[in-house]
C-alpha cells in the first residue's frame, strides 16, 4: 500500500500527466467523432465496422499513453530520484509492481471516458450516414455484447500498452530511446505487413501488438479475421508480460 501511495503522489504530480490523460480522453472521443461523421454506408453489407469507426480513436490515442508510462519511470531516470526510490523501497520489484498498478488505472480511467464518448458520438452519427438497421447495423449499444467487448477491449488495449510501455522504458531507461521502441512495434508491424506476401502479411498481424490488440473492436465479418478478438488482445498481452519481465530483471539486476 505504501508503494502505490507513493507511486500515485509521484505520478500525480509529473509534470504533464493530466495533460497527457486529458487528451487520451478527449482525442479518443473527437477522432471517434470525426470518423463517424466522415463514412457512410449506403448499401446493406457495405464493408464497415461501425465499432471500429466510433472507436477509431485509440489508434492515435495509445501513443499519448505510451508517452505517459515512459515518462513514470525514465523520468526518474533522467533526474537521479530512481536512486531515491530504491533506498526507500528496496524491493525492486514491488517499485516496478506499483508503477504498473497506478499507471495501468489510469489508462483504464481515461480511457474508459473517451470510449464511452466515441460510442456515444458514434450512436448519435452513424445512422445519419447510412449506418441502420435497414443496412444491417442496429445503434451502438453496450447492451449488445459484441460492442460491449469491442468498447470494453478498448479500454483494456490502452492499459495493456501503457503496461508495454513501463516495462520497455524500465528496460531501457531512456526517454526518447523507448518511446522510439514502443512506437516502432506499435505502428511498425502494420507498415511490414503492408509490404508482405498476403501468407506472410497475415502471420504478421497474428503477432503484432497493435494490429492483433485492435482485433477486440471488431464486431463484423468475425470469421475473416487471422484471430478472434480476445486471442488478438492477449497477444497484446504477451507483450506487455514480456514487456514487464524484461524490465523488470533488468531493474533487479543492475545499479540503479
Amino acid at each position: 500500500m505504501n508503494a502505490l501511495r507513493a507511486e500515485w503522489t509521484k505520478l500525480r504530480t509529473l509534470a504533464g500527466t493530466w495533460w497527457l490523460l486529458v487528451a487520451v480522453s478527449a482525442l479518443t472521443a473527437a477522432v471517434g467523432g470525426a470518423a463517424s461523421a466522415s463514412v457512410g454506408c449506403q448499401a446493406t453489407g457495405c464493408g464497415r465496422d461501425p465499432a471500429k469507426v466510433a472507436l477509431s480513436g485509440i489508434g492515435l490515442t495509445q501513443a499519448i499513453v505510451a508517452i505517459l508510462a515512459v515518462l513514470a519511470i525514465s523520468g526518474e531516470y533522467s533526474t537521479g530520484m530512481i536512486g531515491t526510490t530504491l533506498t526507500a523501497m528496496p524491493r525492486r520489484s514491488t517499485v516496478l509492481a506499483a508503477k504498473a498498478v497506478v499507471l495501468a488505472g489510469l489508462a483504464l480511467a481515461a480511457g474508459a471516458v473517451g470510449v464511452l464518448a466515441s460510442v456515444l458520438a458514434g450512436r448519435l452519427i452513424l445512422p445519419g450516414h447510412g449506418f441502420t438497421a435497414v443496412h444491417g447495423y442496429p445503434p451502438l449499444s453496450l447492451a449488445n455484447g459484441a460492442d460491449l467487448r469491442a468498447a470494453a477491449g478498448s479500454v483494456l488495449y490502452l492499459a495493456l500498452v501503457a503496461l508495454l510501455a513501463l516495462g520497455v522504458a524500465t528496460a531501457i531507461r531512456d526517454s526518447a530511446v523507448s518511446i522510439g521502441v514502443v512506437l516502432g512495434l506499435l505502428y511498425l508491424f502494420p507498415v511490414i505487413a503492408g509490404a508482405l506476401s498476403p501468407d506472410w502479411a497475415r502471420r504478421a498481424a497474428q503477432v503484432g501488438p497493435m494490429s492483433a490488440g485492435l482485433y477486440i473492436q471488431a464486431t463484423t465479418d468475425l470469421r475473416s479475421l487471422p484471430l478472434t478478438p480476445w486471442q488478438g488482445l492477449s497477444v497484446l498481452a504477451l507483450w506487455a508480460a514480456g514487456a514487464l519481465l524484461t524490465g523488470a530483471l533488468a531493474l533487479r539486476l543492475r545499479d540503479a
